[in-house]
């Protein structure tokens, strides 16, 4: 099972239009279907902000998410802790309240992430400057996280 961020939802729907991938999408539907591809229901809502039409087709198709819960909630504000992000002072170069959420929705359900998030290949100096990828590969996370390209490698599937 792979856990979606709204920025590969969003990658995905922008760079692999409907109408030329069809193919693609049916992969997705399926992929939906089979409870293998599922998204927080707060990244659902940012998909729904910056793509209504995306958003609708996922919910046509079923889209399983997640709600946030307290085990989610706990766990998010651990990570948050260890950034060393205190109050709402996200700093606007990392990661945001949504993302963490995000994490530790991935994290909760044991699923892979799937974020189009930049990779930091230097981790920065101040750990709230870390972005998503950075994030998962913390101790308290432990979450694999792979882009949306690296999803697609990674199933194996062909589409003609």
């Amino acid at each position: 099972m792979r856990v979606f961020d709204a920025s590969s939802m969003i990658y995905a729907w922008d760079n692999y239009p409907i109408e030329q991938f069809p193919g693609l999408w049916e992969w997705i539907a399926s992929q939906i279907e089979e409870n293998e591809l599922m998204m927080s229901v707060v990244a659902l809502e940012e998909v729904s902000h910056k793509l209504p039409e995306c958003s609708r087709w996922l919910m046509r198709n079923n889209l399983h998410t997640f709600q946030v819960t307290s085990e989610i909630l706990r766990l998010a504000m651990q990570i948050k802790g260890e950034l060393g992000i205190v109050g709402d002072n996200y700093h606007p170069k990392g990661v945001g309240e949504n993302d963490l959420l995000i994490v530790a929705t991935a994290c909760n359900q044991g699923a892979e992430l799937v974020s189009d998030e930049e990779k930091q290949t230097t981790l920065p100096q101040l750990p709230c400057k870390r972005k998503i990828p950075a994030v998962c590969v913390m101790p308290i996370a432990s979450v694999s996280c792979i882009n949306f390209i690296g999803y697609i490698r990674a199933s194996g599937a062909i589409f003609r």
